[in-house]
């Protein structure tokens, strides 16, 4: 089983809707058998606060539900949990290295470098743009499945 964890600053907006189109992708091609996927803040300032209301309207105007899903903050322990920890931005990764006290094992990684166009992916927060969010994160999880897909 592959297990990912996708990582933004406050889970609210660009990590669950990756972690929901993650989920769409892999149960469209019947593999959900084969993923864990979830999604944490390296903030704690939106712990415990729903997925952000214009991200849930875009999740949704593409058939995706983001039901029950609440902000959590990145762990340590989450270094070991899962096989990848899957970033939006630099700044996320730098984060995330701190969190977890390094990436010894090559495991902290930017989406949009499973793309043919590597790049942060802005946060729509701040933006207010969160289709062309939608757009780059679909194709970083597409570009991501892909890259899992090649062991198999």
């Amino acid at each position: 089983m592959t297990r990912i964890l996708f990582v933004c600053l406050g889970n609210i907006c660009r990590s669950p809707m990756a972690e929901f189109i993650m989920k769409d992708l892999i149960e469209k091609e019947g593999i959900s058998g084969r993923f864990f996927i979830e999604s944490a803040a390296t903030s704690g300032e939106e712990i415990g606060n729903p997925v952000y209301p214009p991200a849930r309207r875009e999740l949704s105007r593409h058939g995706i539900s983001c039901g029950g899903k609440t902000a959590r903050k990145m762990q340590k322990s989450d270094y070991e949990r899962f096989d990848l920890l899957v970033g939006m931005e630099e700044s996320n990764l730098r984060r995330m290295r701190t969190i977890c006290g390094g990436d010894p094992d090559g495991k902290i990684v930017r989406l949009l470098d499973f793309t043919d166009r590597p790049a942060d992916i802005d946060d729509p927060w701040y933006t207010g743009d969160f289709s062309t969010a939608w757009k780059e994160i679909l194709r970083g999880c597409e570009g991501l499945l892909a890259y899992t897909n090649k062991g198999v």
